[in-house]
């Protein structure tokens, strides 16, 4: 009888009891190893920093090799990178001649204060631990980090705009975190899933050690329940278990650590739902930083089949970092496995040791690391590809299963994806409208209202970020509430009509918002007028002016109240001077009158004057709570703002776009406000980046000052979605969206009353104002000729509704109060009604589109016909060389002569055969008699083409760059000196 047959599952069932005996007590198996030897060089509250294998001091010891500084999560615990001394991270660089440094964050809970810690925490402690490398060692650092601790090592380099940063390691660290979530999220549902969690649950708990290894666990549960199965028939084989124990232990206990749950909270807000390390503008304790900041090189190790990192959330560094060379090393690993195990010790870390010889110029670089492309050709990198998950792992049926249940949910995703959006935009849109067809008379609605919402909403919130730093929605209010106290006590009161002098500045945003809480009408006075004039128009009574605009003010023979500046300044005013220094005024010493209520604006009552120039003349604007939540609340909706977005505004606050568009806009949706110190080519790029800007206003032709610039020059990929405004010319329009594709624009059209508001919101047809607003009022367009400068009636008296591409008098449906100068017309489509003439003229395609025509007084007549100089300019802007296309009328010979002046891009050129064909088919209005090209188009303060100036000079002189309409073949020809003659003569 054969006693093996017996005594061997007899030996098999002691050693598992043994085993797990010893497992049960300690934990798990004891393997003899002992940890490699390290040094504390630096012992601080928030981090603890190690150098592995100490150099040798003695004289004549081989001096250290360049130093590697490794980062671990926040979840796990820095003991990571020395899980085995034979196979561990450090012991692997170290015998490579690398220097080993770690920087270990420690165990929050067991710190005081470690449970308060923020992202921003670390990044600074990281930032601390580069210096301490640096001085040490006398050389760059390059960083090496894991999972966060690879988004902490790029958030850090660019904090530090690489400055002794010799390059970055990231295994496995997300950067496009909404290209490819675990389990497949889709990005939508993702990122509203991290707001939530970020506002609601982790502002308020923390995770605990044990929580996080479930969690991490959980995010690969058939993996884990695998290992465990693997461990338990393997438990009676002591020498089978003993390599890899050491690494399970780490995953099954010892290697997690408390998660402080402000740190989750701004992980989960600004790198999940926001996902800024794509778009830019995050905030590093109040600073604002860009990934594109980094230019040291950058190595992305990819796990192919990691379900975490996964490869198209970390191939996102090459869009997101234009200015480093980004290369990748591709393993068939999952994410642990990228840094701990088998693969690890003879792929991950060999490799890493020649990437940082090849970068100290010792040596080429590894075999498989390769310039990451800018789009992978992988085709499924919304995650892991099928046939990676089920050749990965050792139940190939099992992960079968699961990853086709992904992949159906994929093409159920893929699917209704439309749908999906389209969901999300209602969601987020309907609630604006609603409460937008809500508003009426007695409405409590104004700026400063809305902010107090916001405030209240998302007090921790970025709300304005202006000169690299950011300020929260918080900040901004009590700014605002202590600037409302100061009002009070210099005598202003509701109703007051107060002038704001000011720069786009925070100090000015903040002043125009406390006279809106305070109830008062801000008079927003542009610095480029005649002052008085606009003092006298809008009825001021004393004005706030910033440092910069003091003696300006001083002129206006009244009180002026400085604000802003900074604390550190001299105003040099008599002591007579009727000047009030508001920044010294303490709010906490005002005591607040009975009469005093905030935000009490009804939707009917005057909130800001604004003023514009109309032939020459300056005109104020009146401008109610209701016009101004009007545009807000249209703007938000039509361009779908939302907390992740950052409005760039470029207008200046006291330009009614800029208050209306850019300004409303942004504080009905709860965006940031991103505000800069002027329109300048060489700064643009770089705000885009550093602030995060997902959508740009303007008004007119202001972003020809960048795209023409010399100078301006986009690199990879940028953060905007938007552009918004009005009064693009058409082919500005077009190069804009081909310089910043994806990126498109949503054009407004809106009259001074507000009481109609169209909206491109597609930007599908460039050049065309749209359709209605949603929540706005009704318009519709009034039939009309052209000749007689009529509007015209059907056979029972009532106006007649213009027909597809019939020119129009656009005339809408009074809501809210209706300006005293408005041409009001009663009884128009039916008895008794009233409409609002705008005098604009539009025309309405078959798809129910508007284009604008003309203005109605500005229709050039002329003996062929009407010339309609937005048609005209629409036409010339197709053309490639054409910048900006301008219309006007010039008497000659006593007739009318339409005249279009032509600016050309920087180094067109235009021949006559370009304008016969752009003006050919024109699809209202008669071509104009002269087209010229002009050297430089003169511009307005709000970039606006200005047609006094080209009127003022008459007819075009004959040149080789003008040219007249032959009336005989409809075609352009050289505009000579005897053609020109014969114009001004009155004989053609």
């Amino acid at each position: 009888m054969d006693l093996s047959a017996i005594t061997r599952p007899v030996g098999r069932l002691v050693a598992t009891a043994q085993n797990g005996l010893e497992v049960l007590r300690y934990g798990g198996l004891e393997t003899g190893t002992v940890p490699s030897p390290f040094q504390i060089v630096e012992s601080v509250p928030m981090y603890r920093l190690r150098r592995y294998f100490p150099p040798d001091t003695r004289p004549g010891a081989p001096p250290p090799g360049p130093p590697v500084l490794m980062v671990h999560p926040m979840m796990m615990s820095a003991d990571m990178w020395d899980v085995t001394r034979e196979n561990g991270a450090v012991g692997i660089l170290h015998r490579a001649g690398i220097d080993p440094w770690v920087i270990d964050f420690g165990s929050p809970d067991k710190v005081e204060g470690g449970m308060q810690r923020n992202l921003a925490d670390h990044v600074v402690a990281l930032s601390e631990a580069i210096d301490t490398v640096k001085e040490t060692t006398g050389r760059d650092v390059h960083l090496a980090g894991y999972s966060q601790g690879g988004m902490f090592c790029y958030q850090t380099a660019a904090y530090r705009r690489s400055k002794d940063v010799a390059s970055i390691i990231a295994f496995g660290a997300p950067v496009d975190t909404l290209a490819a979530l675990p389990l497949n999220l889709p990005a939508g549902v993702g990122a509203a899933a991290a707001d939530f969690m970020a506002d609601h649950v982790f502002s308020r708990i923390d995770i605990p050690g044990w929580l996080a290894r479930t969690g991490f666990q959980m995010l690969d549960p058939i993996k884990s329940a695998q290992s465990r199965l693997e461990f338990l028939r393997q438990l009676h084989d002591r020498e089978a278990l003993l390599p890899r124990e050491q690494q399970r232990r780490f995953l099954a206990s010892e290697g997690w650590i408390a998660w402080s749950g402000p740190a989750i909270s701004e992980l989960l807000k600004q790198f999940i739902a926001h996902n800024r390390m794509m778009t830019g503008g995050f905030s590093i304790h109040g600073e604002l930083v860009t990934l594109s900041d980094i230019k040291c090189p950058v190595l992305a190790v990819v796990g192919e089949v990691d379900d975490i990192g996964q490869p198209a959330s970390v191939r996102g560094i090459k869009r997101a970092a234009p200015q480093a060379d980004v290369y990748e090393y591709l393993i068939r690993a999952g994410h642990f496995g990228l840094v701990v195990g088998s693969k690890a010790a003879s792929q991950t870390w060999p490799t890493v040791a020649k990437w940082v010889r090849s970068i100290e110029g010792d040596g080429d670089l590894p075999e498989g690391v390769v310039p990451m492309a800018m789009q992978p050709p992988e085709p499924t990198e919304s995650g892991v590809a099928l046939s990676s998950r089920v050749a990965h792992g050792a139940t190939a049926a099992g992960e079968m299963a699961f990853s086709l249940a992904r992949s159906a949910a994929d093409a159920v995703v893929a699917a209704n994806k439309s749908a999906r959006a389209l969901a999300v935009e209602t969601a987020r849109t309907l609630p604006r409208l609603a409460r937008l067809g809500q508003i009426n008379d007695h409405t409590r609605i104004s700026l400063g209202r809305i902010m107090s919402e916001q405030a209240r909403h998302a007090p921790g919130g970025d709300c304005l970020l202006f000169d690299g730093r950011v300020h929260t929605f918080e900040a901004v209010d009590r700014r605002i509430n202590n600037v409302v106290r100061g009002l009070i006590e210099v005598g202003v009161r509701q109703g007051a009509h107060v002038g704001v002098l000011m720069d786009t500045r925070p100090s000015a945003l903040v002043a125009i918002a406390a006279l809106s809480r305070l109830g008062a009408v801000a008079v927003l006075m542009p610095p480029d007028v005649d002052l008085p004039t606009a003092a006298r128009l809008g009825a001021v009574s004393e004005v706030i002016a910033d440092p910069s605009h003091l003696e300006a003010a001083r002129k206006l023979s009244m009180r002026v109240l400085v604000l802003g500046g900074g604390e550190a300044r001299d105003l040099h005013v008599p002591d007579d001077a009727d000047v009030i220094d508001m920044e010294k005024i303490d709010p906490d010493e005002v005591d607040l009158p009975g009469w005093y209520r905030p935000n009490p604006g009804l939707a009917r009552d005057l909130a800001f004057i604004a003023f514009s120039t109309v032939g020459g003349q300056l005109v104020a604007r009146q401008i109610t709570n209701f016009r101004w939540a009007l545009s807000a609340f249209g703007t938000a909706s039509a361009a779908n703002l939302g907390r992740g977005d950052t409005v760039y505004c470029l207008t200046p606050l006291h330009h009614q776009s800029g208050l209306l568009v850019s300004l409303g806009g942004a504080v009905v949706g709860g965006s940031r406000i991103a505000l800069s110190r002027g329109l300048r080519p060489d700064r643009f790029v770089q705000e885009l980046r550093q602030y995060g800007v997902t959508v740009v206003s303007y008004t007119w032709a202001m972003l020809r000052e960048v795209i023409d610039d010399p100078s301006f020059v986009l690199v990879g990929s940028h953060p905007v979605r938007l552009f918004i405004g009005s009064g693009m010319p058409t082919g500005l329009w077009k190069r804009v969206t081909e310089v910043f594709a994806p990126a498109h624009v949503v054009e407004f059209f809106a009259t001074t009353d507000g009481q109609a508001v169209l909206a491109n919101v597609s930007g599908a047809k460039i050049g065309s104002k749209g359709r209605p607003l949603p929540g706005g009022g009704q318009v519709e367009l009034a039939a009309y000729d052209p000749d007689d400068d009529l509007i015209l009636e059907d056979e029972r008296g009532f106006v007649r509704k213009a027909d597809a591409n019939e020119v129009g008098v656009l005339l809408a449906h009074p809501r809210g109060p209706i300006d005293p100068t408005a041409s009001i017309k009663r009884g128009v489509f039916a008895p008794a009604d009233t409409w609002v003439s705008t005098e604009y003229l539009f025309r309405r395609d078959q798809d129910g589109d508007y284009w604008l025509v003309d203005n109605r007084s500005l229709v050039i007549r002329t003996e062929r016909g009407p010339v309609y100089a937005e048609t005209v300019g629409d036409a010339l802007g197709g053309v490639d060389a054409v910048d900006i296309a301008l219309t006007y009328a010039v008497e000659a010979g006593g007739r009318r002569i339409a005249v279009t002046a032509v600016a050309l891009r920087p180094g067109g050129s235009i021949a006559a055969g370009d304008l016969s064909e752009a003006l050919s088919d024109l699809p209202v209005g008669a071509p104009p008699d002269i087209v010229h090209v002009v050297g430089e188009m003169t511009l307005s303060a709000s970039y606006r083409p200005m047609v006094t100036p080209l009127r003022e000079a008459g007819v075009p002189k004959a040149s080789r760059n003008a040219w007249h309409l032959d009336v005989d073949t409809n075609r352009y020809k050289r505009l000579t000196a005897a053609v020109r003659a014969e114009m001004v003569g009155g004989q053609r």
